[in-house]
């Protein structure tokens, strides 16, 4: 039976490693005051979408209002007002009523109402994903036969268009008998969990394999379980990858939502909405863009809460690692 050591094991495999590789980083924080560290992730955020509409109205002074074209292919869009209005008037539009009934609510206020529909289903959609991501991930680091059978499906299965699955799901549902109702948001969520389980399952599997020969034979030499070699050694040292994944599946499942809701029909969310205001194009075309704003808005939220979880696993948090 495994004794004590298998701890003390655990703490001298993940902590030092994670200490040593933390302390030039932790050096250049150390020399920022603690409010310019607070406040340089939103600075930079804030900076960038500057810069995007900066470059928006470079395109649309520099660009032909018929666009560019090499022979037949159209290298640069057109940015004519209908194609591409200014900054300033989308941002005025989203304070405008959503339509011209009186008493109607402000179009940022419509956005936000969709926005909150599809941010609660994506959630729904990205513990799905997590989970089912997460047990395959645990799957194929246990069993080797595993990995060479379920990883190359995990790959393929990214090369089914979303969109040829959405009626399959919708129409599934509608025929099983659970005990209660299907709900046409249940199909969105489960249809956007199969973007989101993607990214955790390789991230998960590339974070629990990574801890090397000698921390493994470290721990077989303490005659540890598996069960304890994971909760000490693999679990702890796969956080760098793991963090990374979670925030691209928690951005895949707000796409695979806005994907879902145009598929489906369903209604109240920010993809419908999208769907609805591309009527617009021509006569308010200013209006198509907010939708759209909110969508981005949504994929940036739930990257932003997702990465809390980064404080509560700073221990173990090391440069982070790509997913």
């Amino acid at each position: 039976m495994a004794g004590p050591g298998v701890a003390e094991a655990g703490d001298a495999a993940v902590v030092a490693p994670s200490a040593a590789a933390l302390a030039p980083a932790a050096r250049r924080s150390r020399a920022l005051p603690a409010p310019v560290r607070a406040l340089r992730p939103v600075a930079l955020g804030v900076a960038a979408l500057v810069l995007l509409a900066a470059l928006w109205e470079l395109v649309k002074a520099v660009v032909p209002e018929d666009g560019w074209s090499v022979g037949e292919l159209r290298v640069l869009p057109r940015t004519t007002d209908l194609a591409m209005p200014h900054v300033t008037e989308m941002l005025a539009r989203l304070g405008e009523p959503l339509t011209s009934q009186p008493g109607a609510d402000p179009l940022w206020l419509a956005v936000l109402r969709a926005g909150g529909t599809s941010l609660r289903i994506a959630a729904v959609s990205w513990v799905i994903g997590v989970v089912v991501g997460f047990g395959l991930a645990l799957l194929m680091t246990r069993f080797r036969v595993a990995r060479s059978a379920v990883l190359p499906l995990v790959v393929l299965s990214q090369t089914v268009p979303l969109i040829a699955l959405a009626p399959l799901v919708k129409g599934w549902g509608s025929k099983l008998e659970l005990g209660f109702t299907w709900e046409p948001w249940m199909s969105v969520a489960v249809i956007a969990s199969y973007l989101a389980f993607f990214p955790v399952a390789v991230g998960a599997l590339r974070g629990l394999t990574s801890p090397d020969t000698l921390h493994r034979e470290l721990f077989a030499g303490y005659a540890a379980s598996w069960t304890q070699e994971l909760v000490r050694l693999r679990l702890p040292a796969s956080v760098p990858h793991l963090l990374p994944a979670l925030r691209l599946a928690a951005t895949s499942a707000v796409l695979g939502v806005v994907v879902a809701e145009v598929s489906t029909g369903m209604p109240g969310g920010i993809g419908r909405m999208i769907l609805e205001f591309a009527n617009f194009a021509s006569s308010d075309p200013a209006k198509p863009w907010a939708p759209i704003f909110g969508a981005v808005l949504l994929g940036l939220v739930a990257s932003g809460a997702v990465a809390l979880l980064g404080t509560a696993l700073r221990r173990f948090r090391r440069a982070e690692v790509a997913a």
